[in-house]
């Protein structure tokens, strides 16, 4: 009777692998887990070696790992006894206009969010399909459904992360494998403090012109992003969405983290792109 209670609530097993696991919702995924009877197995690159044992039988072991070196990523994980459910976590933010983000900052967003969540995302793919069994949860974001002015490329990495989940969740299926993307909207994390702009101020110390044209639209949409996170959802609340998609054997392809943001993206469906256009400027372009 036990073994079938257990089978019944872990629907695909205890072996956990969470990505950003030290910080922000990585974190709070990580520790929700192992509060949960799971054996978790969590990265990040500041991570120091540690393992974790929580009363309800649960572990957490954190282990340092850069998710952007793809062939360490790749034996990580192969080293591993199982993946039964991989939460990517990890994530950065890079904020500015479209016009003057300097390609070496874009394609140090694109590693992170996108390749990163790949690299890890491809060999917890192949132990599910030997094991017949999976679920891939990506962390994704509302700006990868809706573009956000000011912030191109993250809304960017964000949108390429929902093509991926999809594909994979069709190409997976028939293994016994499931994958969703969670979206969270505004969450207080150190996500906000971390944003790189460094480059695009650097810009504008060097040329009045670009400076005339962008800095302070760019400084008053920044103001009012780092306003909304930190007024924003606890990182548990995205947690929370996680381990309730753990005990589906079909859960949805993406979730919205709130009734507000699953009510906005259903408005949005049937709202003309000009209305779109005109609200969310006026939220994150302001004069």
């Amino acid at each position: 009777m036990k073994q079938k209670a257990e089978e019944k609530k872990y629907v695909y097993g205890k072996h956990v692998f969470v990505t950003g696991a030290t910080s922000g919702i990585g974190r709070a995924c990580a520790r929700l887990f192992a509060r949960n009877g799971y054996e978790v197995t969590g990265v990040s690159r500041s991570a120091e070696e540690v393992t974790e044992r929580f009363a309800g039988g649960g572990t957490l072991t954190l282990r340092p790992l850069d998710v952007t070196d793809e062939a360490a990523v790749k034996a990580f994980v192969a080293a591993l006894p199982a993946v039964d459910i991989a939460i990517l976590c990890a994530g950065m933010g890079v904020a500015g206009p479209a016009e003057l983000t300097p390609q070496e900052t874009t394609r140090r967003q694109m590693e992170v969010n996108y390749f990163g969540t790949l690299n890890a995302a491809q060999p917890c793919l192949t132990k599910m399909r030997r094991q017949g069994r999976g679920l891939l949860l990506v962390i994704g974001s509302i700006a990868g459904r809706v573009s956000i002015p000011m912030q191109s490329q993250y809304s960017s990495s964000k949108y390429a992360l929902e093509a991926f989940t999809d594909a994979v969740r069709m190409e997976m299926r028939p293994f016994g494998v499931r994958a969703s993307i969670i979206e969270p909207g505004d969450t207080k994390t150190g996500f906000t403090a971390a944003r790189i702009t460094e480059e695009i101020n650097k810009a504008f110390a060097e040329d009045e012109e670009t400076a005339a044209a962008y800095q302070d639209t760019m400084e008053k949409s920044i103001a009012k992003m780092a306003a909304d996170e930190q007024n924003g959802r606890d990182p548990g609340s995205v947690a929370k969405v996680a381990l309730a998609l753990a005990g589906k054997k079909n859960p949805p392809a993406r979730v919205p983290v709130g009734l507000d943001y699953k009510a906005l993206m259903a408005l949005l469906r049937f709202m003309p792109d000009g209305l779109k256009e005109t609200i969310l400027s006026k939220l994150y372009l302001p004069k």
